[in-house]
């Protein structure tokens, strides 16, 4: 997508940036949530287009997550929170392969 270019571009990352265009697999694990309306102006007013970021029309944002699978695809470790501002720490991620391991 044209943004995760410019972020690698201007951040100089070295690493390849996965998209989720409208959300479609945050919504299979329902992930995804619809951005109430009274928001929605609060959000315009920072200059945050949604439906634009999305790709569609959708007022849609994933929840952070972390889902550890092992190779037989069963989920070993999962974090969700419906609030963006935390996020998986990874060092708990971490320890949670780690603990595969043993």
């Amino acid at each position: 997508m044209k943004f995760n270019r410019e972020l690698a571009r201007e951040k100089g990352l070295k690493f390849q940036i996965l998209s989720d265009p409208g959300n479609e697999v945050a919504s299979r694990f329902k992930l995804a949530y619809e951005v109430p309306a009274d928001l929605r102006e609060i959000y315009r007013k920072f200059g945050l287009d949604l439906p634009r970021f999305n790709g569609d029309d959708s007022w849609k944002l994933p929840m952070p997550a972390r889902f550890v699978i092992d190779r037989e695809g069963i989920i070993r470790d999962a974090e969700v929170s419906a609030d963006y501002t935390v996020r998986p720490e990874p060092e708990d991620t971490l320890q949670v392969l780690k603990n595969l391991g043993k």
